[in-house]
């Protein structure tokens, strides 16, 4: 089944392009295959969920989307370059290049400072550290910390720890923000106010994925696609505003 977004901008090219794609996991003599033919376009400022149960085949798709893994067979088309058969090194700069990523358990360095988090990915990148020191600042500034750069991830609650996680996610500038279950550890308040700025960026025209397995949560996306036993069900829903 080939899934297709609604395209938000006439004759645009899809941002992620997925065909075939096929995950087999192997141990010694067992096969399980995680993903079995999934076919996916996005395109340029759309919001997407993608919704399963545990052991569905979603967090698969998430690492493929977010190369952090390699289909087995099939092809991956981000942002107009073919990352299906890069290696370790080629995917991580893919990675830093393309997507930002916000996780379920924040992945925040303890030992650092929001600030020094938040520069991590420019770090990768070999920005400058003048210029990478400005841009975390203004990061931090646009998810509501300016004012707490110095507190380390023990000194922040989980809202504000997400917070931090946003904001080192957007501080490349990606094309995509890849959300992982990004409220499934806070509280009904926090995860509004990371669902709303989740809908701010997609406001901007930021594309955003989110994984979840959360109904609610997945109804703030334009498009809702269900996985189950690695396929997508049925036709994507669009979700009236």
């Amino acid at each position: 089944m080939t899934v297709t977004t609604r395209d938000p901008l006439a004759g645009a090219s899809p941002v992620i392009e997925i065909t075939g794609a096929r995950k087999t996991y192997r141990t010694g003599d067992i096969e399980f295959e995680a993903l079995r033919g999934i076919d996916c376009r996005i395109f340029p400022g759309e919001y997407v969920a993608i919704v399963g149960p545990s052991g569905s085949g979603k967090s698969t798709l998430m690492n493929i989307l977010g190369c952090l893994d390699v289909l087995t067979s099939g092809s991956y088309i981000l942002a107009g370059e073919d990352v299906s058969t890069l290696d370790e090194v080629a995917l991580a700069s893919a990675r830093n290049r393309r997507i930002g990523f916000v996780f379920q358990q924040f992945n925040l360095l303890a030992s650092l400072t929001a600030l020094g988090n938040v520069e991590l990915p420019l770090i990768y990148a070999g920005v400058a550290p003048a210029e990478r020191r400005e841009r975390a600042l203004a990061a931090l500034e646009r998810v509501g910390l300016g004012d707490r750069w110095r507190n380390h991830p023990g000194q922040l609650s989980g809202g504000q720890q997400q917070r931090v996680a946003i904001a080192r996610a957007l501080v490349t500038e990606p094309a995509i923000v890849l959300a992982d279950e990004p409220t499934g550890n806070l509280d009904s308040r926090s995860t509004e106010d990371v669902l709303g700025m989740l809908d701010d960026l997609h406001g901007e025209g930021r594309t955003i994925v989110l994984i979840t397995h959360e109904g609610d949560v997945a109804r703030r996306a334009q498009t809702v696609y269900n996985v189950t036993d690695g396929q997508f069900v049925g036709a994507g829903t669009e979700i009236a505003k």
